[in-house]
């Protein structure tokens, strides 16, 4: 997927505004770079995007007559949601149909393809508009093939301790402090949320399962050809009972010089809302963080480096701080919530860390002068 023109977007997460499921809207929202002139939710309407994600001024209109009738007419109507299993709200068609007639291309990422479906397809047909699924898996069906990393770039994966917990916001905000240090940063996309954000990359919970690792690795590849620092954006976890094998896919096929471990303190089980009943702990974090050192290792060494919180549990500001400095005596390693107080002093210690493993040294001297 080639990068995008820049476009006018009006996000639709009709009642559906919170964290876990809009984290797609408020992913676009803080990071990307295409103008936002409203968001489609009747159940906010009349309030603005500010309230929630400062800086971002942004109207909640209750339908999409009123985003058309706006100063700025968007172009592009952007699913907004990422809710459990990728379904399309039956309820939300009217809304695509009518955007569609409209004269608006649609953006998705659902698993539910958007493009494939007849009613859909035809309208956009009819109105000369395009449908992008975002989920759509590549052509190339290829198993991974051991590819060694380029010498001089140093490839870092964000992993967690959950899902929906940041891993995305994490590595944006470490490719954004790498970047302001003077280090040749890319962010690697593997979500539906980050391909928008950034253009390119592939949503690898789509994937095939025997092509995932192969897909990674070229993913990596194509990384290596922007910049040096790979920041690779982390999925699911790997003790999760419905999402690990991702997480899997991604450390083997990666096969990262190194790992920031992303954890949201004061969340006591996975995220499996749709099984109410079942219970799955969150891990405890120096056990954790070697699982996954050894799990990585089962292919190539990696080491985490980093850990990277998110404590939006906690509204003082002095108690996250408080929680920051627990989690270094804990797992002696540097730690920070980047999205809340900025990653400049944790990307310094990575750096730091990441350059004096003994596996990117070894791999350096592969160069050939």
């Amino acid at each position: 997927m080639s990068p995008l023109a820049p476009r006018r977007l009006v996000i639709l997460t009709e009642g559906q505004w919170h964290v876990h499921n809009a984290k797609t809207a408020m992913g676009v929202i803080r990071f990307g770079t295409d103008r936002v002139v409203a968001l489609l939710d009747s159940a906010i309407a009349g309030r603005n995007v500010a309230e929630w994600l400062p800086g971002h001024d942004i109207p909640a209109v209750a339908t999409l007559a009123e985003a058309l009738a706006g100063p700025e007419r968007p172009d592009t109507l952007l699913i907004g949601i990422a809710p459990t299993g990728g379904k399309l709200p039956d309820a939300w068609r009217a809304t695509i149909l009518e955007g569609i007639r409209a004269g608006l291309n649609v953006h998705s990422g659902l698993h539910t393809f958007l493009g494939d479906d007849p009613e859909f397809a035809a309208a956009a047909h009819l109105a000369g508009v395009e449908i992008i699924d975002y989920r759509r898996p590549p052509q190339r069906s290829e198993t991974a093939v051991g590819r060694r990393h380029r010498p001089g770039s140093r490839v870092i994966l964000t992993v967690g301790t959950d899902c929906a917990i940041g891993k995305m916001s994490v590595a944006l905000e470490l490719r954004k402090s790498a970047l302001a240090a003077g280090d040749a940063a890319v962010f690697v996309p593997t979500g539906q949320t980050g391909m928008m954000i950034e253009g390119w990359g592939v949503a690898v919970d789509r994937v095939i399962s025997d092509f995932v690792q192969g897909t990674v690795e070229w993913m990596v590849e194509e990384g290596e050809s922007r910049g040096d620092w790979l920041i690779v954006e982390g999925q699911g976890s790997l003790d999760h009972p419905a999402y690990s094998s991702v997480t899997l896919g991604l450390i083997h096929g990666s096969t990262p010089h190194a790992m920031v471990m992303v954890h949201k303190p004061g969340l006591a089980e996975h995220d499996f809302d749709h099984l109410p009943e079942a219970s799955f702990p969150i891990a405890r974090l120096p056990e954790f963080v070697a699982l996954h050192e050894t799990v990585a290792g089962l292919v190539a060494p990696s080491k985490v480096v980093g850990i990277a919180l998110n404590t939006s549990l906690f509204a003082d500001d002095a108690e996250a701080r408080r929680i920051i400095d627990w989690t270094e005596s804990e797992t002696g390693l540097p730690a920070a919530d980047p999205v809340r107080f900025g990653a400049d002093g944790l990307w310094r210690e990575i750096h730091r860390r990441v350059e004096a493993l003994p596996w990117v040294r070894d791999n350096d001297a592969q160069r050939v002068e």
